[in-house]
């Protein structure tokens, strides 16, 4: 429906109804049409009567159908590319994953965006917020949509001579069987140590959840929530391995996954499933585990060759895979991190042309997610 139509058409008790107007619709009715609107619409349509305002802004039932709607909807995805600057100020780049797909240039070009990858900018999504975590600084949440943020409070990290924080990898999840948010964060130690914290939202402190079964100060990344539990993919200084740990939001607990075999080089999830990238000479395979938990249940999803150009050395993440198979992934190009698209049905390549960035700008991982009205915690 046109969105002037529906505007003349939800006539409420706030404006007059005389001969001269449209029949008015039901406000349910006009709810069931506004949920299924994008957030930047939304937005632009607080203004219009009171009605509408307070539904859009502090409706939490309304923002969470709006964002289940939205979930699997190709047109609502976007991509959260964040960086800091020479002056260490925090630089946010947003795009929609349908203008990334249909505004690519052909690979005669080199690749626009290349930034340093740097560990000590980390930035994990969910339900449209995105926690940011910066070295030296108190992680906090931000809504980019609504312009909101928080900041979380500090915990206690343990340090003496022999036992001192490397670096810590937060994670931000909707837990369902508690309908809470929680930020997990997971602290690496330069003695291999590790130890995990949870925060849960509309509280002011953190919990340790002890015994993580895993030696390590190498983490591919920030943790990734997929079947209730958090997950990371770590080098095992005990067993000389990969292994992926999983904690149990519900029980707390933790357990050992095996990876697929092969050099895997990052870690994700895909499908709603957890995934991985291993590199050969020749091609990379992306990896999905169909049944969570099930360690013989790692297939390979697709085979995308490598390229020759732009002093390609390896994929690293697939961020994306459109409908008509095209896959929107990172690669490592002469020693710096771009965006490349893969289309799988014709094995060709693209680049998309969407920023051109300092290359000492740090860069966090790009991040898939959709644009949500939710603001509860703000």
């Amino acid at each position: 429906m046109n969105l002037q139509l529906l505007i003349s058409l939800s006539s409420s008790s706030e404006t007059p109804t005389n001969s001269l107007h449209p029949p008015s619709l039901p406000f349910h009715l006009v709810e069931e049409i506004l949920c299924r609107l994008p957030v930047k619409h939304l937005i632009q349509l607080r203004c219009i009567c009171k009605s509408w305002n307070s539904l859009i802004s502090h409706d939490l039932n309304f923002a969470k159908k709006q964002l289940r709607l939205s979930t699997f909807n190709h047109d609502f995805q976007h991509l959260n590319i964040s960086c800091t600057n020479s002056s260490s100020e925090l630089l946010q780049f947003d795009f929609s994953i349908s203008s990334i797909f249909t505004s690519a240039s052909t690979t005669n070009q080199s690749p626009p965006f290349t930034c340093r990858r740097d560990y000590d900018l980390e930035v994990s999504t969910c339900d449209g917020i995105l926690c940011v975590g910066i070295k030296g600084c108190l992680p906090f949440l931000y809504n980019p949509s609504i312009k909101k943020s928080k900041t979380l409070p500090p915990f206690k990290i343990t340090t003496t001579t022999e036992h001192r924080p490397f670096s810590t990898l937060y994670t931000l999840v909707y837990h369902g069987v508690t309908n809470k948010y929680k930020i997990i964060a997971l602290t690496l130690y330069l003695n291999n140590k590790s130890e995990v914290n949870v925060h849960t939202l509309g509280t002011d402190y953190w919990r340790k959840i002890d015994d993580f079964p895993c030696h390590s100060l190498a983490c591919i990344s920030p943790g990734i929530f997929v079947s209730d539990t958090v997950n990371w993919l770590l080098y095992d200084n005990c067993s000389y391995s990969m292994v992926i740990v999983s904690l149990d939001l519900k029980k707390e607990s933790y357990q050992k996954l095996l990876e697929p075999l092969g050099s895997c080089v990052s870690f994700g999830a895909l499908r709603g499933c957890l995934s991985v990238v291993s590199n050969s000479d020749m091609f990379s395979d992306v990896w999905i585990m169909n049944e969570y938990g099930n360690e013989n249940s790692w297939t390979i999803l697709l085979r995308v060759p490598h390229m020759r150009d732009f002093g390609f050395i390896g994929y690293q993440r697939v961020l994306y895979i459109s409908e008509d198979k095209q896959v929107l992934m990172e690669f490592i190009s002469s020693g710096k991190f771009s965006l490349v698209i893969y289309d799988s049905i014709n094995n060709t390549f693209k680049i998309p042309t969407i920023i051109q960035n300092n290359n000492n700008d740090k860069m966090a991982p790009p991040q898939v997610y959709v644009k949500s009205l939710i603001s509860t915690f703000f």
